[in-house]
């Protein structure tokens, strides 16, 4: 029996609202989609919400909601109930423009379409493997547990994981792979025998490699300076680092979309071509402290709307590589997902189109069919 979900996917500056169908053997496939590229909070969004909901209540068997940190409280998929709302609001400073919408979503759905089950699944779980050595923090073992690292992008790369596998035609657990999901938030993964173990964001969204308008790591000791001299206020630090960094930042506020950055640099702009070229250096460094957690690389795999979409970057991330044997010299963008690098070189560069919706949907199902024995 097919099954039918609403998927709310909310991003800092975007609305993804999907209806997707699930066949028997979890086989997803998209039926209606409406993207918003206003705040998921916004008027825009939040009519978009009540008329795609509205428009599919009718034939969906519940709503899957993407949770951005599940913190200690959601470790998998789970369904909402009476303590969720609450549960979520402690999460709030840990996701600030993330968790706040998915609580008003959440809310929003419930009052409107009651009959509706509602899901959330954390892009916090696909890390709960990852060992402890991997998610402690070196720091006085008093603040251990509130610097514990979650990791992020999880719905992507359990979705990249398992196109990789069906791409390659090996089973999930046999596989090695470094997979770097590169958008508007940017993180890298180490995958081990199908599990992640290593991955560069850590208790926020805010730390890891380069990011459209988040910074990645700074030197924690240059934060300190700026604090205690005076060079910023703790507020103006929390929204510099998370809305005017990045390549928003390196490109002097020119623009945080690499399409724009690429065309500016190739016209010889300086800051845009500063903004790429850090960009793909700190993603390959990530990629490249990932890979010493593997046994092998059996496959770099590159995901997320810029890893999808940006040739420019593709090739300035696995050139970058060479040190590892990753090839360069890749195809452009493709129709489909599959193989860039040349055939018979090794390993070889996969792209995967992000489709969170499409696992989102696949995970939440099992949920709702709980629901409707």
């Amino acid at each position: 029996m097919n099954t039918g979900v609403l998927t709310v996917n909310p991003g800092s500056n975007s609305l993804r609202l999907d209806a997707v169908e699930v066949t028997a053997d979890f086989s997803p496939r998209l039926l209606d989609s409406r993207h918003t590229g206003e705040p998921p909070t916004s008027g825009e969004s939040l009519r978009a919400f009540d008329e795609f909901l509205e428009r599919h209540r009718s034939v969906v068997r519940g709503v899957a909601h993407r949770l951005v940190h599940g913190g200690r409280r959601f470790p998998r998929p789970d369904l909402c109930g009476r303590d969720t709302v609450d549960a979520l609001h402690e999460l709030e400073p840990l996701a600030p423009q993330h968790v706040p919408s998915t609580v008003q979503l959440l809310q929003r759905a419930g009052h409107a379409a009651p009959e509706l089950p509602q899901a959330l699944c954390p892009d916090t779980a696909f890390h709960e493997t990852v060992p402890e050595a991997a998610r402690v923090e070196p720091v006085p073992e008093r603040w251990r547990e509130a610097t514990r690292r979650f990791g992020f992008h999880g719905i992507s790369y359990a979705w990249a994981l398992r196109r990789t596998g069906e791409l390659l035609r090996a089973p999930r657990e046999d596989l090695d792979v470094l997979v770097a999901h590169l958008g508007g938030g940017s993180s890298v993964c180490a995958v081990r025998a199908g599990a992640s173990v290593a991955t560069s964001m850590g208790l926020t969204p805010l730390g890891g490699i380069v990011m459209a308008r988040r910074s990645g790591n700074v030197d924690p000791g240059a934060l300190l300076w700026l604090l205690r001299h005076g060079q910023v206020s703790l507020d103006e630090l929390n929204d510099s680092l998370y809305g005017e960094s990045g390549l928003y930042g390196l490109s002097g506020g020119y623009s945080d979309d690499t399409r724009e950055l690429v065309a500016a640099a190739n016209r010889g702009g300086a800051a845009a071509g500063l903004a790429i070229e850090v960009f793909c250096g700190r993603a390959a460094e990530g990629l490249a402290a990932m890979a010493t957690h593997l046994r092998r690389v059996d496959a770099v795999v590159l995901t997320g709307e810029i890893g999808w979409n940006q040739p420019e970057v593709r090739e300035g991330v696995c050139e970058r590589l060479s040190p590892l044997g990753v090839p360069a010299g890749l195809s452009g963008n493709r129709a489909e997902d599959g193989v860039i690098s040349r055939s018979g070189e090794s390993p070889p560069v996969l792209v995967v189109e992000p489709r969170e919706e499409l696992q989102l949907a696949s995970e939440s199902v099992p949920l709702f069919d709980d629901v409707a024995r």
